[in-house]
């Protein structure tokens, strides 16, 4: 018992500094490969998480945060003409652009929770999460962007374009039933028709047999009709 206390106390301890490790500001963990590693996947879990989100629910209705509506107002008093459709780059990593940069994001510590955690953020708004479409960011970037393209009508191509693939795949299902029902209505009539013509061979063969037992009764009665006439001689 003593030694998985203390291999539980380990582990605690680990989990305690990677957590520590995970909630300083990028540059603070320079190249540590494990931490990295941590980061990164972290933060693809995050990217995963909400991209689902804005293919699956309209944008312009999401609330991100408590205090959109605050980040937003910041974000434009601040950033009036930063196009966000399609980001630049150097409009976010630049010496000049991190000079901008900071105070805004200062300015949310302690508001807005983990603000400078490292985050996944979208070059193109009307694109996934590929390696070339996406750069790191502090959280409250990431919010600040996200909520702009939200409110401002930017991410409705991705719900649009999911919702859409979506319809055609049931459309096309429809179809498959469409045409089943049709396969099985033929075969129904095929059924029909061949019972019909069943019937109607049945009738035939009915009428023969009418007919040749008729004709054997008539020479019968010749035969009974000849036999009286030459006994009357």
């Amino acid at each position: 018992m003593a030694a998985t206390s203390g291999t539980d106390e380990q582990v605690s301890g680990e989990l305690v500094s990677v957590a520590h490790a995970l909630s300083l500001p990028a540059e603070s963990y320079g190249n540590d490969p494990d931490i990295e590693m941590a980061w990164a996947m972290r933060a693809m879990q995050h990217a995963e998480v909400y991209y689902k989100l804005i293919s699956s629910v309209d944008p312009q209705f999401l609330k991100l945060t408590k205090v959109d509506d605050q980040i937003y107002s910041e974000f434009r008093k601040n950033f009036e003409t930063l196009r966000i459709d399609v980001l630049d780059p150097e409009e976010l990593k630049s010496e000049s652009a991190k000079e901008k940069w900071r105070p805004f994001c200062l300015k949310f510590n302690g508001i807005v929770e983990d603000f400078n955690y490292g985050t996944l953020l979208r070059l193109d708004c009307s694109q996934g999460y590929t390696e070339e479409n996406t750069i790191f960011a502090p959280r409250i970037q990431f919010f600040a962007i996200e909520i702009a393209r939200n409110r401002e009508g930017y991410n409705k191509a991705v719900y649009i374009s999911v919702q859409d693939k979506e319809g055609e795949k049931g459309v096309y299902n429809g179809g498959e039933k469409v045409a089943d029902n049709g396969e099985e209505e033929n075969t129904k009539n095929r059924g029909e028709k061949g019972a019909d013509s069943g019937e109607e061979k049945k009738e035939g063969i009915n009428r023969e047999d009418k007919t040749d037992k008729g004709g054997e009764k008539e020479k019968e009665a010749d035969k009974e009709i000849n036999k009286s006439g030459e006994k009357a001689m």
